[in-house]
């Protein structure tokens, strides 16, 4: 029998697939179909900042307007731009996800200052989650600003937020540190009970006949796990916070590679973007499949079997493979 269950964040799940934020929860329909194909636990979509900070702003001045004006205006609430999918709706969705399935649901803010809207925590927490992911999006555009600065700024937010809630707090980093293990150990000493590796920025294209910025989104490949894979790996045993690997899971031998690695669970959204939520009992099934090939009985057991700090001189063997693969490379096509 084999034995899938984790721990995360503190958090028992039962196995180690985390469906990532995304806006597939944003139905409570489609949030029962992840727990029914056997997600270990749901990160709901993401709140932003703006959309806190704006309509606290919005709705105090049409509060203040109304009362200059004539008293029947006095009972008039209005009806803010996209309301329905403000922050009160966020908390409530919240509310109604917990009562609905029995996997833990993680909120998600989406920021980059230090601001008031931080006091957010305190209700998502208050609203039934069992943690907090913190998608922190900043892009530094001025020269002036240094990585140090960057990086207490991450700091700051964690420790406000970890000061304010009792439930765990997730960090989820981009991968564009200077000295990203360094960086992710001062993360774990101000109290993150788990990094997300990696957040993907989406590149803006241009739109020549327009002269426009273009956003645009593409879906993550498998070739992108090797990134977080590479730092799983070298954090693995070097942390106390949990590892998450998110980028490029579309099987389980997906999973399993990171979880060798040292991923204590493998968030998923492209996959299930691409192949529908129900691919989820697939990845279970093929996970669990290569675990039994393999001879593990439990994914305590094969985690981080494949991790530096099983490694010797973990510095020598990277750079054994580095020159490996570029000595070995004959000009034929590149393999996944």
């Amino acid at each position: 029998m084999i034995d899938l269950e984790t721990t995360y964040m503190g958090l028992t799940l039962r196995n180690p697939l985390v469906v990532s934020a995304s806006p597939l929860s944003r139905t409570l329909a489609n949030i029962q179909k992840m727990a029914d194909a056997g997600a270990g636990a749901i990160v709901l979509w993401s709140i932003f900042e703006e959309q806190i900070v704006h309509e606290a702003a919005e709705l105090d001045y049409y509060l203040h307007y109304g009362t200059y004006r004539f008293a029947e205006s006095l009972t008039y609430f209005p009806e803010l731009p996209e309301y329905h999918l403000g922050p009160e709706e966020y908390l409530a969705h919240i509310a109604a996800a917990k009562a609905a399935v029995d996997v833990p649901i993680i909120g998600s803010i989406n920021g980059v200052s230090e601001a008031g809207w931080l006091d957010y925590a305190t209700q998502i927490e208050a609203a039934g989650a069992d943690g907090i992911e913190l998608n922190v999006c900043y892009l530094p555009t001025r020269p002036g600003v240094t990585a140090a600065q960057v990086e207490e700024g991450y700091l700051a937010i964690l420790r406000k937020v970890r000061a304010k809630v009792s439930i765990p707090v997730a960090v989820k980093l981009s991968p564009q540190f200077t000295s990203l293990g360094e960086f992710a150990a001062r993360l774990d000493e101000a109290g993150a009970d788990a990094l997300v590796l990696f957040n993907r920025f989406y590149q803006p294209d241009i739109d020549v006949d327009t002269l426009e910025v273009e956003p645009s989104i593409v879906l993550s490949t498998t070739w992108e796990r090797r990134l977080p894979l590479r730092w799983i790996a070298i954090l693995c045993g070097r942390v106390q916070a949990s590892l998450a690997a998110s980028g490029g899971v579309y099987s389980g031998l997906d999973a399993a590679k990171m979880i060798l690695a040292g991923a204590d669970v493998v968030m998923m959204t492209s996959a299930l973007l691409a192949h529908g939520i129900d691919h989820l009992r697939r990845v279970r099934e093929e996970l669990a499949g290569v675990m039994a090939e393999k001879e593990y009985v439990s994914v305590q057991q094969m985690r981080g079997a494949m991790s530096h700090a099983r490694c010797a001189e973990p510095s020598a063997f990277e750079r054994a493979q580095y020159i490996k693969a570029l000595t070995q490379f004959g000009g034929t096509a590149i393999r996944e």
